[in-house]
């Protein structure tokens, strides 16, 4: 299995870094490391989340954030990674 994260989730990954970045010293490099880890989780747990938006939903275990993904073929494709605090409608927009 292979792990393509789209530039949408790329864009979202960097955005959360300058947020968390801006909260404390390091403490964006930290989001980044732990939200890779939770995205290279899915080489081994793809496919057994629960669907929002018609993608899986994979929660990130140390921060607030969702990672929105789908499966085709052996290839997972990460669509977004969004900030679980935010409107639940700015998600169903960006996810569409």
């Amino acid at each position: 299995m292979q792990i393509k994260i789209l530039k949408s989730a790329i864009q979202d990954l960097i955005h959360g870094y300058k947020f968390y970045e801006s909260q404390g010293f390091n403490l964006g490099s930290y989001f980044l490391d732990s939200l890779f880890s939770d995205i290279d989780s899915l080489l081994i747990s793809a496919g057994i989340h629960s669907m929002h938006f018609r993608k899986f939903r994979l929660l990130s275990k140390r921060f607030p954030f969702a990672i929105y993904y789908t499966m085709h073929d052996e290839i997972v494709l990460v669509h977004a990674v969004l900030d679980c605090r935010q409107n639940p409608r700015k998600a169903s927009q960006k996810l569409k």
